[in-house]
């Protein structure tokens, strides 16, 4: 076979292996959540190298910059459906990206990006309150059980597994607000149900316009208030990745995923965020894994699994 051939070939598969990856909603989800993994790791990285409101708000100002673009005739298409429920949109913008990213992003000066990682593993957790207090999903003992212990792994986590700490309720600020970030995306996620019957990435676009500009005025703040600084070329290259990794991709892949399994299957695969953050944050930054990570992480998978497998049987 010529190399002509051999080129030919490889054109006339790609958009055949594209076709594959966009059905396979497992791998959607793990591609999804190493980004969002990757996502802590920038929240750390950043510090020092670009404002956490510059990197919030910037993330949707790059992305609605070009995809509305690329996307208007479809938004035309959708414009009706999307009016709608304009209210809707604007809720999942504001606490799914705008809140969850900025209050994570603030985390990252306080906390270790290992912590921000453990710490993410309790959305599915909080999916499943939440989806009992919508929807009145109803929550077997197990699943009571697995609630439980994943909370606990939680209060292992954001206690650095001092038993003073939990006592004096005197957490680190950083993983008091990966805890609140996280409720506020497992809320994102139990909604993503109710979502307007439009194409994922139409969908993703609306959402996005709105967390882009309810982002600057919390840019706005950050430079009235002085904390505002040009980023270094790092702090450019880390909004690059969280531009098409996170903010781009990941969302597209996840909202993918959730058409082909719905959201109760589609949130658990966020457990893989506590897995795949540490090692991105021991082999990338080089923190250190304690002792206390270790429990806090088996907690909260054990949590997880006895909650999603064993409970749900």
């Amino acid at each position: 076979m010529s190399k002509l051939d051999t080129d030919r070939l490889s054109v006339q598969q790609r958009p055949a292996l594209a076709q594959r990856l966009w059905g396979n909603p497992y791998l959607l989800l793990v591609l999804t959540t190493l980004m969002w993994a990757g996502n802590s790791i920038a929240s750390r990285l950043a510090v020092g190298n670009i404002p956490p409101m510059a990197l919030t708000s910037l993330r949707w100002v790059f992305v609605c910059a070009v995809v509305p673009f690329l996307l208007r005739k479809q938004l035309v298409e959708h414009w009706p459906a999307l009016r709608q429920r304009w209210r809707f949109i604007a809720a999942m913008g504001v606490f799914g990206f705008t809140v969850f990213n900025a209050l994570m992003y603030i985390a990252g000066y306080s906390t270790t990006a290992i912590n921000i990682g453990i710490l993410q593993g309790a959305i599915p957790i909080f999916v499943l309150i939440g989806a009992f207090i919508a929807y009145r999903t109803p929550i077997a003992p197990l699943q009571a059980l697995g609630v439980v212990v994943t909370l606990v792994g939680v209060a292992v986590t954001a206690s650095r597994g001092d038993i003073h700490v939990l006592a004096n309720l005197t957490f680190a600020r950083g993983d008091l607000y990966m805890i609140i970030a996280s409720m506020f995306y497992a809320g994102y996620t139990v909604a993503i149900r109710k979502r307007p019957q439009v194409p994922a990435f139409v969908f993703f676009v609306a959402v996005a316009s709105f967390a882009c500009l309810f982002s600057l005025p919390l840019l706005g703040l950050e430079i009235a208030t002085g904390h505002f600084y040009w980023p270094t070329a790092q702090g450019w290259a880390i909004l690059a990745f969280v531009v098409l990794g996170p903010s781009l991709l990941a969302q597209v892949m996840f909202l993918r995923a959730v058409e082909l399994i719905g959201p109760g299957r589609a949130g658990v695969f966020a457990n893989l965020v506590p897995v795949f953050a540490p090692v991105l944050a021991v082999g990338i930054i080089g923190e250190t894994l304690a002792l206390y990570h270790a429990v806090a992480l088996l907690l909260v998978l054990s949590g997880i699994f006895i909650a999603e497998r064993v409970g749900r049987r």
